[in-house]
């Protein structure tokens, strides 16, 4: 798909008011939910025209990639977000470069994350990724054990646990979509309820994001909606 400044900027608004709809449906200001957009495959050139056109926040899942891509855009104030799966061995760059991680799932990572992060910078803003239903290709921790982890990561000095991230599998209805979802706001409702402070939900992507705002959604993860099929 041919991307131009001009329908980048129409499918920006477009799901802008989306979400703004989706926010005011659940009794929500739309202001509590922060667009990301996710350039994974997307160029440099695509992303500038994306922080052109208002976002701020972008999510990358490959981090060679993300890193080429970060520093042709450093004259511009961008948030950047890892949302895809962590090896230890690439910790060190995620934790030096970015502003969120979503997809931690193990306290060794964590560590490592926290160890790095240079101490000139903020704690890096992290999000658990809870696998509510497993899949053998994706990551997560699994709800029995996410309130022990969620214990120890919140203890790290240079991380700061802002709240839960979830990949569910396409669902049936937007009915189903929600369940899901539900699932999630209410681990991270139980985490707070045991002391934690967390404040985000990272959920919700372009075919199924607007049912996540419906159960809390304060990130929602957008690619397809704004670049077209990869």
């Amino acid at each position: 798909m041919l991307i131009g400044p001009q329908n980048l900027m129409l499918h920006v608004n477009q799901v802008r008011s989306r979400i703004r709809d989706a926010a005011m449906a659940a009794g929500r200001d739309p202001a509590t939910v922060t667009l990301v957009a996710v350039t994974k495959t997307q160029t440099a050139e695509s992303a500038r025209l994306a922080a052109i056109a208002g976002v701020t926040d972008f999510g990358e899942n490959y981090l060679q990639e993300a890193l080429a891509k970060m520093d042709r855009l450093t004259d511009l104030t961008l948030r950047w977000h890892f949302i895809g799966g962590i090896q230890s061995n690439k910790t060190r760059p995620i934790a030096e470069r970015f502003d969120w991680v979503h997809g931690v799932d193990r306290l060794n990572i964590a560590r490592r994350l926290s160890e790095q992060r240079p101490f000139h910078a903020p704690p890096l803003n992290v999000c658990l990724q809870v696998a509510l239903d497993p899949e053998p290709t994706k990551g997560g921790v699994s709800p029995g054990d996410l309130a022990d982890l969620a214990g120890h990561v919140a203890g790290l000095p240079r991380l700061k646990l802002r709240g839960l991230m979830c990949l569910p599998p396409p669902q049936e209805s937007p009915e189903a979509q929600r369940a899901v979802f539900a699932r999630l706001k209410v681990a991270l409702q139980e985490l707070n309820a045991r002391g934690l402070k967390l404040d985000t939900l990272s959920m919700g992507m372009s075919a199924d994001f607007e049912s996540a705002i419906a159960e809390g959604a304060t990130l929602v993860r957008i690619g397809t909606a704004l670049f077209g099929p990869r």
